[in-house]
């Protein structure tokens, strides 16, 4: 069962549980062992800068202007200046779902031994996120070089009672306020706090979060759709005999190899076509449906295992290794960054067999007898010659989006920074990917169930029977052409929520 309390500790934060705080709105709480060690650290930090020992950040300038050095009575100035300076992001907000995966990520990384902040920051953190209210973060202004620094300067800068949130509702509001409101105390930053609290990758590491757990989701119910699609072409399930997966064991073919097979069992269609089928094989977009969606689960998982890692990683800078205060480049987010364009490029390729498939079902020269697009009166009527045409712009624009951003790095910081990931830039891509894919998806699913109508009475197997009826629970067969839109965004809309497989 999902936990409504999830605990930080700084070390085992799941991708479940990361999900239940982003989107469910689980209650976060700080693990007492974990407060305890943050504060223990702070301590060494504190005795480093009673020492007089230079420390990056801490009682330096930043970046180019790490040659700089502060003087002790402005080292406070200098934390509100580093995070009110970084306060320039633009563009539209990022979602509410985003901006709280990202704050429990910030809030997980600041209870790390390394960090040397106060569990304080961590605290607070939670106590936004357990009112409901949320900084306002907008989308662009972060390469994923030192992290994602405007992105989290923006939540700093809420928890010092400036900038603007939205509360728990929608509705917005000044910092400020909400924090008076809410009875949390804003926060003054201390010694290297505001550096901690802005170097990192969680932005990007949010979203990559949220795409993993979505991306799963829409694996299944692709192959939902893969299932139907054959049901409604008459084709064969013999290519998913485990036999042949199993001399090429690659993991995520051979997932997706048992699940058709399972979907595919029992059905009366496949019995009605097993003798006296003129084709000797099916097409490559039912065929080899594991050797192509296969990869695609393995690079899911690939980004799962990445963000994984990363979600307990100290990415923040200078680090704290005991007495010694280390800088270094955890900070920078390319492995974040090539999992997100490699999951968008497997996103891509899911929705690209998926419309192959709607056009097969829809072709009168490929759909094995079905009526033209699907239509009941075929030149009176259209059926679902436009369901393919939008899965086929849908796809066009995903492909332009698979140039990877992580190879595009550019310059900043006079130079300092001069190898940067472009975090960000693949996680806004990756997200667009996702929806493109989902829509199409549903267009297949839509026009899979309605070439199921021209097989009746013959049943398909329990498992597309299944996903058959949910389908049809949530739009009805098409009996004469009616506008696609809202079929296509309802079922879409039920893809983001849940499984059809």
């Amino acid at each position: 069962m999902t936990p409504e309390i999830v605990t930080l500790d700084g070390k085992s934060l799941s991708v479940s549980d990361f999900v239940e705080v982003a989107r469910n709105r689980a209650r976060v709480e700080i693990s007492p062992g974990a407060k305890d060690r943050a504060d223990r650290v702070r301590a060494a930090v504190e005795r480093n800068l009673a020492s007089g020992a230079s420390m990056y950040g801490v009682n330096t300038g930043f970046g180019k202007l790490a040659n700089v050095s502060v003087p002790h009575d402005q080292l406070l100035q200098l934390q509100r200046n580093l995070i009110a300076s970084h306060v320039a992001g633009v563009g539209d907000p990022l979602p509410t779902d985003v901006v709280r995966g990202l704050m429990l990520l910030r809030a997980n990384v600041l209870l790390k031994e390394t960090s040397g902040a106060r569990s304080l920051l961590a605290q607070r953190l939670a106590d936004l996120l357990n009112s409901g209210i949320h900084p306002v973060v907008p989308e662009q202004g972060s390469v994923g070089a030192s992290g994602d620094l405007a992105p989290l300067a923006h939540v700093a800068y809420a928890l010092m009672g400036e900038g603007e949130v939205t509360l728990s509702d929608g509705s917005p509001n000044s910092a400020a306020a909400a924090l008076r409101d809410a009875g949390i105390s804003v926060v003054e930053l201390q010694a290297k706090e505001g550096l901690s609290f802005i170097n990192g990758t969680q932005a990007q590491s949010s979203i990559l979060g949220l795409m993993v757990h979505d991306a799963r989701k829409l694996w299944r119910s692709a192959h939902a759709a893969t299932a139907m699609s054959l049901e409604a072409l008459r084709g064969t399930p013999v290519p998913f005999d485990k036999r042949i997966h199993q001399v090429r064991p690659h993991p995520g073919q051979m997932k997706s190899a048992s699940l058709l097979a399972g979907l595919l069992e029992g059905s009366e269609i496949r019995e009605s076509h097993r003798e006296g089928d003129p084709r000797v094989q099916d097409a490559y977009s039912l065929r080899c449906t594991p050797q192509i969606l296969g990869p695609v689960w393995d690079a899911i998982e690939h980004a799962a295992s990445v963000v994984s890692i990363e979600f307990n990683a100290a990415t923040d800078n200078p680090l704290v290794f005991g007495d010694d205060v280390i800088s270094g480049g955890n900070f920078h987010g390319q492995p974040v960054a090539f999992a997100l364009d490699m999951l968008t490029i497997g996103l891509t390729t899911l929705a690209g067999v998926s419309e192959r498939r709607i056009d097969r079902l829809l072709n009168p020269d490929t759909s094995q007898g079905l009526p033209a697009f699907l239509a009941a009166n075929p030149g009176l009527e259209s059926g679902f010659m436009m369901a393919q045409i939008t899965a086929a712009a849908l796809v066009a624009e995903s492909r332009t989006l698979c140039m990877p951003a992580s190879v595009q790095s550019i310059p900043t910081d006079g130079n300092q920074e001069d190898y940067v990931p472009m975090g960000m830039a693949a996680a806004f891509k990756c997200r667009r990917v996702l929806a493109n894919a989902q829509r199409v998806v549903a267009a297949e699913l839509l026009a899979a169930a309605q070439g199921l109508e021209f097989l009746k009475p013959l049943l398909p197997g329990p498992g597309v029977e299944k996903v058959y009826s949910r389908v049809r629970e949530l739009v009805q067969p098409l009996a004469g052409d009616r506008p696609l839109t809202y079929d296509i965004e309802r079922i879409a809309g039920f893809l983001q929520e849940e499984s059809l497989a």
